[in-house]
């Protein structure tokens, strides 16, 4: 039982050290940093439970694998990456929502999911752009 324990407490780990919606995999990859031997179907397991008791809610995102995040996170919406495909949390929410809704409409929720590059991303990409120029002057 001191395994399940302890896999347990690095897929813990792993969401309390992370500022972003990780899919079943990425917390794998992160969780084997610390804990050899642990297995998708252990993160599965293990995401469904969190789920189940109210500390992990589930993200969902149009046409993507469901991610999960802390449950007891400010409201925020999502930043998806065009390029490595991660999403990021956005603090908060724009003022004039009620501006958007349609006349006579009930609106219950709304979802906001913004894409670009992040700022990964884009240093990675400027640098192989001023790398390329560079090589392109001699």
């Amino acid at each position: 039982m001191a395994r399940k324990t302890e896999q347990r407490r690095w897929i813990r780990h792993v969401f309390q050290t992370t500022e972003r919606p990780l899919t079943p995999q990425e917390v794998l990859t992160r969780a084997q940093r610390h804990i050899s031997g642990l297995g998708i179907a252990t993160v599965y397991r293990n995401l469904k439970s969190f789920n189940e008791e109210g500390w992990l809610k589930a993200v969902e995102l149009p046409a993507e694998p469901t991610r999960y995040e802390l449950a007891d996170l400010d409201y925020h919406h999502h930043f998806q990456c065009d390029d490595c495909g991660r999403v990021y949390n956005i603090p908060g929410s724009p003022n004039d929502m009620a501006s958007l809704y349609p006349e006579n409409y009930q609106v219950s929720r709304h979802q906001v999911l913004l894409y670009g590059q992040c700022a990964e991303c884009t240093a990675e990409a400027t640098t192989h752009h001023l790398e390329n120029a560079a090589v392109a002057s001699l």
